[in-house]
């Protein structure tokens, strides 16, 4: 056997893994793996953004885009402990990346050297990070390392994928083993269950029973890559299919039968076919509050009157929140394959069947467009935020890989944005992490390079990783960022607007502090972009945003554009969402509906 170093075994096992990035922070505690990424700096890319964070959320979209994990690497105490966010953000999402973390020398260890976690446990920085990863493995000696990459890689993507943490001492980096490199490990989507034939014969008697039956599908679907097969099935039925954010894209975006997003901020079509249906097939994703208007019967769902199937390869997920009439554990491409070729014996299950219900869902989508798409065109200043959409849905191409940060503008995005593509809107939807949408769109260009990639993020989570843009010029990244530019936190000071009779505090920008109704202050986010090396507009009127967007593509350089846009035009409500106590709001748009109990 080979003898080795810790840090070459490391190297040398990404290599096998074909792990083509490595996306870190360098400091004490981890330079003694530097070198060993320097000898194989052909094979393996080592990037250095300007914060631990953003490594963590660019490994995170780089995995959603590509469906494969890559590698983190952070020093020893704080720089690790800025990856608690990112991994948090990952984890919430399903979404997979190896965080190295570096700890002390296990000879120093339990005696307080600096940057030790000490007080409960010696080296304990792994604890730190338990809640938000689906594994932590600490390796003291070199001959533990393969052990550790190869079930830390099999972690990730077995099962619902997840980042998985590698806390090794400094010392291990640096200290020498006679060892062999492990097996490589699996991908994403080696293993996919499936359902049992029975469970598939009674979704199928569900199917020949109802007459108002919806998808709901999400990050599983994506994930899964499951999107051909649903579209098959909805095109083939006639079954409109509802979307989470994250399962936006993998049915066709301009078939009438796609509704968008539920709940308070979806489309009025998709929680009035959620809480009119008979049946709901959910495939690979949750009912959390804002998916399910904060639980309250008759406003985006009506279980347990409405029949509900529920598949999911995480069996928790199953009646977390709504106990399912059918629940099955098995991988969305394959359950949907299974239902398709189950289809072809079933000739009581015909598209002809749900022809009425097509016809209610169509009606619905009428008064939806009759209501919004006077504002898309409206040509303002400040600019409207429906016109914002439109304008990027027009002027974007087809293959656009879009990037959203936490705040107001993705409310907006969610219940109007149409992508042609699975796995290009990405959205931190389970932590709503500011800054993801900042920083991830650097890892979504690294696993597409050829694709044009598109970053809209508030102003407030712009200025939480600014250094963005020093990091897309430093490594020749022609990323856009296109900056929601409303001088507040947004959506909370809508919230302030909604629920606390407008009394503001905290949530907008005022120069020198002012206060409502004082000059309104944000720096010059073109001019930042420019003292980078990079593009930056500003853009104030409806019609320079078409050319400035286009440009920005054309270009392929990274851009700043810093747009701005009407704080006072909020998201027409079409379900609701609740922070108890405080009780919620009625929808805008729409109303509930809850269905008359039958007749005994």
């Amino acid at each position: 056997m080979p003898t080795m170093k810790g840090g070459e075994l490391i190297a040398e096992y990404l290599v096998k893994q074909k792990v083509p990035y490595v996306i870190g922070i360098c400091g004490h505690g981890n330079v003694g793996i530097l070198d060993a990424l320097h000898a194989v700096r052909d094979q393996i890319s080592f990037i250095s953004p300007r914060h631990e964070q953003c490594a963590g959320h660019m490994a995170d979209a780089y995995f959603r885009v590509k469906h494969q994990p890559v590698v983190t690497l952070t020093s020893t105490g704080p720089g690790s402990a800025n990856m608690v966010m990112p991994l948090a953000t990952a984890l919430s999402d399903s979404s997979a990346f190896m965080a190295i973390t570096a700890n002390v020398p296990t000879s120093q260890a339990n005696r307080g050297p600096f940057q030790e976690l000490y007080a409960h446990n010696q080296s304990d920085f792994a604890q730190v990070l338990r809640p938000v990863v689906k594994r932590t493995f600490q390796p003291s000696r070199v001959d533990m390392l393969p052990l550790a990459l190869r079930q830390g890689f099999d972690t990730m993507v077995t099962g619902r994928p997840g980042p998985v943490n590698l806390d090794i001492p400094y010392n291990v980096f640096q200290e020498e083993a006679d060892i062999e490199l492990p097996p490589p490990s699996h991908r994403q989507g080696h293993h996919r269950p499936a359902s049992n034939d029975a469970d598939l014969r009674a979704v199928l008697d569900l199917l020949a029973q109802a007459s108002k039956p919806v998808f709901f599908i999400g990050q599983g679907t994506t994930l899964s890559e499951a999107g051909p097969e649903i579209s098959e099935i909805q095109a083939r039925l006639g079954i409109p299919v509802i979307t989470s954010p994250n399962g936006m894209g993998c049915v066709p975006a301009d078939d009438p039968l796609t509704l968008g997003f539920i709940g308070r901020n979806g489309t009025f079509p998709a929680n009035q076919a959620g809480r009119h249906a008979d049946l709901v097939l959910c495939i690979g994703t949750r009912f959390d509050d804002r998916s399910s208007s904060s639980w309250h019967a008759g406003y985006s769902w009506n279980f347990p009157s409405t029949k509900l199937v529920q598949v999911d390869l995480d069996p928790a997920e199953l009646g977390r929140n709504y106990p399912p009439t059918i629940g099955i554990i098995a991988d969305a491409k394959t359950f949907a394959g299974q239902l398709l070729g189950a289809l072809e014996s079933r000739r009581d299950i015909a598209r002809d069947r749900y022809a009425g219900w097509r016809a209610t869902v169509a009606e619905w989508q009428q008064e939806w467009e009759a209501f919004i798409r006077p504002n898309f065109t409206a040509i303002t200043t400040p600019i409207r935020p429906e016109y914002i959409v439109g304008q990027l849905q027009k002027s974007l191409p087809d293959d656009v890989i879009m990037s959203l940060d936490s705040g107001v503008h993705h409310n907006w995005f969610m219940q109007f944005w149409k992508p042609r593509r699975a796995q290009s809107m990405l959205n931190s939807w389970g932590f709503s992490s500011m800054g993801f949408g900042v920083c991830g769109i650097l890892g979504a260009q690294l696993a597409a390079p050829e694709r044009p990639c598109v970053a809209v993020v508030g102003d407030g989570g712009f200025m939480m990783a600014p250094y963005v843009v020093a990091t897309a010029v430093e490594y020749n990244l022609p990323c856009v960022w296109v900056v929601w530019n409303n001088f507040a936190w947004a959506a909370i000071r809508d919230i302030q607007y909604g629920l606390f009779e407008g009394r503001e505090l905290g949530t907008a920008f005022y120069k020198g502090n002012q206060g409502p109704g004082g000059d309104r202050y944000n720096p010059d986010f073109a001019a930042w972009a420019r003292a980078c090396g990079a593009d930056g507009v500003t853009v104030t009127r409806s019609e320079d945003l078409a050319g400035a967007i286009e440009a920005a593509v054309k270009n392929r350089r990274p851009c700043v554009i810093d747009l701005h846009v009407d704080a006072e035009v909020r998201p027409p409500s079409t379900g609701t969402w609740q922070l108890p106590p405080v009780p919620f709001k009625e929808p805008v748009f729409g109303a509930p509906y809850r269905p008359v109990p039958a007749q005994r």
